[in-house]
């Protein structure tokens, strides 16, 4: 009895998983660092097993930070996200993917099944955080003269 109590308290905390999706009118909020609304979806076995809407107002990224891990978020889907927030989240064990856009309810079912890709903010070399801050001309500009 006791083996089969620990096997279904293993077994419920890993297939469960809570995820966060800052929410503006219905999209992704195209940056994090300033969202007031965030979504909180509670997935069981690839299945959607209750959400909510709680308002996001913090001061500080660090009170940003605490907010999502007090509300247990174990994955974030953002849009754009400064880096030390970014770092801030994924060091209190917060997995962070950044640079998505598009409806919410349409990138929660796609996170779900696996196809997230296709949610790739415009403008974004396809790599996702690989490839920030690594763009041609060091925010010069394509066409910009070194001289000016």
């Amino acid at each position: 009895m006791l083996i089969t109590k620990k096997l279904a308290w293993f077994v419920h905390f890993r297939i469960l998983m809570r995820i966060a999706i800052p929410n503006w009118q219905g999209r992704v909020s195209p940056v994090f660092d300033v969202a007031s609304k965030l979504l909180l979806v509670d997935v069981v076995s690839g299945c959607e097993s209750d959400r909510r809407e709680v308002s996001l107002e913090a001061e500080t990224l660090g009170m940003r930070i605490n907010i999502l891990v007090e509300l247990g978020a174990e994955v974030l889907i953002c849009g754009a996200i400064s880096k030390p927030l970014e770092l801030g989240l994924i060091a209190r064990g917060v997995q962070v993917i950044p640079q998505t856009c598009g409806q919410v309810e349409k990138v929660l079912v796609a996170y779900i099944n696996g196809q997230l890709g296709q949610f790739l903010m415009p403008g974004c070399c396809g790599r996702r955080r690989q490839c920030r801050g690594q763009g041609r001309g060091n925010g010069r500009g394509r066409n910009m003269r070194k001289d000016f």
